[in-house]
């Protein structure tokens, strides 16, 4: 009889909360948030706890709001159902992102690599940066689907919303121009203009001169130098490749992909970092260069005031802008630089 009644309390349905977080790995402190959640659990559930597996802390899905109660004390000690956060950063590269989905999510990292390969119709982009929910008990192949789907339906919705069908050969142009103007603009205010900067340049024929796209793969946070811009030959370095590069740069957001379906209408064929971390906009070389030369001054007067009194910050804070297109280390310059 005991057993019987015992059989029945554990087909009884528990209604617990969808999304449920397990904050500590003490069975009393899980009963207890659970019952303050309204979940109907007790004695009997605190003793079958102390005979499963320990719970793991976490984030955990349950899907629907009412299950049997076995199996709802069984999932709190298991993977199935949890996941972790994790957020791409816009602007980062596919490399450099999957090495820290597995460090996130203790994974193999040429696995991700390998699946995201087959997975993706893009070599770089296919993930659209932004914040996702990731099952714990997910192999590295069934992650890459999962983000790459995702991905790909939101993309297919961009092009609808532009009134564009979704081609991946033909979206690849838009991501690629995204990528360019997520590496490049200040801030999201920005990247309509910059994204005309770059469809002036192109309508032109003008070579984009953009440090940001060599910031590619490995290379998403190494510093653009004038060695750098020489030696690299590949589509990239677009000081000497004309047109865009062969795939996007980096993963973008969709602020960045709406910049680029929707440019801001102007004249515009170049941009310099001002002092205030933000880009000004220029119409020809001429009022660019005066800028260029402007700053320039600016940063020589800041190192010899540096050079006499070390201890004491220059008015703009001592610290010169990184390395922009604007100052090449042959030819003077017909594009603005990077910006991250």
């Amino acid at each position: 009889m005991l057993l019987l009644s015992f059989l029945y309390y554990l087909s009884l349905p528990v209604h617990p909360p969808k999304n449920l977080q397990i904050s500590d790995s003490s069975i009393d402190s899980i009963i207890s948030k659970l019952q303050k959640q309204g979940v109907e659990v007790g004695v009997i559930d605190r003793l079958i706890l102390r005979r499963m597996p320990p719970p793991k802390r976490g984030w955990l899905y349950l899907g629907r709001s009412t299950m049997d109660r076995l199996e709802f004390l069984r999932t709190i000690g298991s993977d199935r159902g949890r996941f972790k956060a994790v957020t791409l950063i816009p602007g980062e590269t596919t490399v450099i992102f999957l090495g820290q989905l597995a460090k996130a999510l203790d994974k193999n990292a040429t696995k991700l690599r390998q699946a995201y390969r087959k997975s993706s119709p893009y070599p770089e982009g296919g993930i659209l940066a932004e914040s996702y929910n990731i099952p714990l008990d997910y192999s590295e192949s069934k992650i890459i689907s999962y983000l790459v789907n995702l991905s790909q339906k939101r993309y297919r919705k961009l092009a609808a919303d532009a009134n564009l069908s979704y081609d991946p050969k033909s979206w690849q142009r838009i991501l690629t121009i995204a990528s360019i103007i997520q590496k490049e603009a200040a801030d999201r205010r920005e990247m309509p203009r910059v994204a005309s900067v770059i469809y002036n340049r192109l309508a032109k024929h003008m070579r984009l001169q953009m440090d940001g796209t060599l910031n590619y793969g490995p290379y998403s946070h190494v510093r653009v130098t004038p060695e750098r811009i020489r030696e690299d030959n590949s589509t990239y370095n677009t000081y000497k490749h004309r047109g865009l590069p062969k795939a996007p740069v980096c993963n973008v957001s969709t602020t960045a992909i709406e910049a680029a379906l929707h440019p801001a209408k102007t004249d515009y064929l170049y941009f310099f970092r001002n002092n205030r971390g933000k880009h000004d906009f220029f119409k020809n070389y001429k009022a660019h260069l005066k800028e260029v030369r402007k700053k320039r001054r600016q940063i020589k007067k800041a190192h010899k005031e540096k050079k006499r009194n070390p201890t004491r910050l220059p008015k703009d804070g001592g610290n010169p802008p990184a390395r922009k297109a604007t100052d090449p280390p042959a030819a003077a310059p017909s594009a603005p630089g990077k910006n991250r």
